[in-house]
């Protein structure tokens, strides 16, 4: 799994996604772009493939399409809806694009050299570095008392939430 850290500007929203799902379709990828307000970290994303992964090869994924399998566990929810609003929206978006390979073939380093081509991509940029505690809270439900009864650190408990999804399925 790879990641690209960017500044977006998308103007149609389905022409971006559809782009990303050829760049996709041409390296043996999976792509998926997030919101980077809503990523803890990489570690986050990386679960969250690992878990859909999973849940793919038992047959007990929710999406038929992997990015979307991905997107459900890394937003710790089962409602599709719900789960977009971790992506991308049209107009300038800091973010996190995941790439990951299908199966031995998947080049990544190919579809980060498409990635980094498209029209969309303002600038190539750290966006993984500065997190948005309060939105991840919000989105995450993490209250304040959760955070005050441990001390690890946030991204422990987006990740806890990511893998409550399995427990709760």
């Amino acid at each position: 799994m790879q990641v690209f850290e960017c500044r977006l500007a998308v103007d149609d929203l389905d022409a971006f996604v559809a782009e990303l799902g050829e760049i996709g379709d041409r390296t043996d990828t999976t792509i998926q772009a997030f919101d980077a307000r809503y990523v803890a970290d990489r570690r986050h994303l990386e679960r969250a493939v690992e878990l859909a992964d999973r849940a793919i090869e038992r047959g007990e994924n929710v999406a038929r399409d992997r990015g979307v399998e991905i997107l459900l566990y890394a937003a710790g929810r089962r409602q599709i809806d719900r789960a977009l609003e971790m992506g991308v929206t049209e107009g300038e978006t800091r973010a996190v694009v995941l790439v990951a390979a299908e199966g031995e073939s998947g080049d990544e380093p190919a579809a980060l050299e498409a990635l980094a081509d498209r029209d969309a991509v303002v600038a190539r940029e750290p966006t993984l570095e500065s997190v948005d505690e309060e939105t991840l809270c919000e989105f995450f439900e993490i209250t304040d008392a959760e955070r005050a009864a441990t001390d690890a650190p946030l991204g422990a408990l987006v990740r806890e939430r990511v893998a409550l999804l399995e427990v709760e399925k």
